[in-house]
């Protein structure tokens, strides 16, 4: 008994192509991506690096910085030195302190304060009274002092050496506190000036005077003694 294989044969479904419209527009372009970004790239990395540099020059314009101070002027009245019954030092000091706001803000200072010392011993100081500083502007501030009758006692051999030279130097300490005004937000500021001045009891004159910023001090701030002074005056 034979059995015959029969192959049937099996149908698969037919598929028509169609064309994309895309490809009929002979206008068209297919661009591939690494062409784009290969020619957006150049423009966008300009760009960018135009908007940082923008952003870091307003930046730094706009940025709050320290006010920077000046001593325009400084007038010796007098100087006399007393050596008996006690070593007491009188002195009338005037000087002309310019307060310069490099900000695009306006400035107001609570006070302007002016210690005076002789080799790092606090004398006495003067405090003016409040102000205001325009943007990008200066301001101008007269300060007097005037001091009766101070004794010196830790220093008497340096200050015998100095009467017999004929000149005395003194230091004077220069400092703002204020506040700058950004819409509704402050942000305090401060400033030291440092004078070194040389004055002649002789004929009641300045010889020499050097100012520079308080940072580049290494000595001991004049308000730190005078804070000293003060706090033994009030536990006598």
């Amino acid at each position: 008994m034979k059995f015959s294989k029969q192959k049937q044969a099996v149908s698969l479904p037919l598929y028509q192509a169609f064309s994309s419209p895309l490809s009929e527009d002979p206008n068209h372009a297919l661009v591939s991506p690494l062409r784009f970004f290969s020619a957006v790239s150049p423009r966008l990395c300009t760009l960018c690096a135009a908007s940082l540099l923008l952003l870091a020059g307003i930046t730094y314009i706009a940025w709050p910085s320290e006010p920077d101070l000046e001593v325009m002027r400084v007038r010796l009245d007098w100087i006399r030195v007393r050596t008996s019954p006690r070593f007491l030092i009188d002195i009338s000091l005037y000087l002309e302190v310019k307060i310069i706001n490099g900000d695009v803000y306006s400035m107001d200072y609570r006070a302007l304060d002016v210690a005076m010392g002789y080799r790092g011993r606090a004398l006495g100081h003067v405090r003016s009274q409040h102000g205001h500083v325009r943007a990008l502007g200066s301001s101008y501030v007269d300060a007097e002092l005037e001091l009766d009758g101070v004794e010196v006692l830790n220093d008497v051999v340096l200050l015998l050496e100095d009467l017999a030279k004929g000149t005395i130097p003194l230091d004077t300490v220069t400092e703002v506190d204020g506040r700058l005004g950004v819409l509704f937000f402050g942000f305090p500021l401060k400033a030291k000036l440092s004078c070194e001045i040389l004055v002649n009891t002789n004929n009641q004159t300045i010889v020499r005077q050097d100012c520079y910023p308080d940072e580049l001090s290494n000595k001991q701030t004049l308000e730190d003694s005078i804070a000293g002074e003060q706090h033994r005056a009030s536990t006598r």
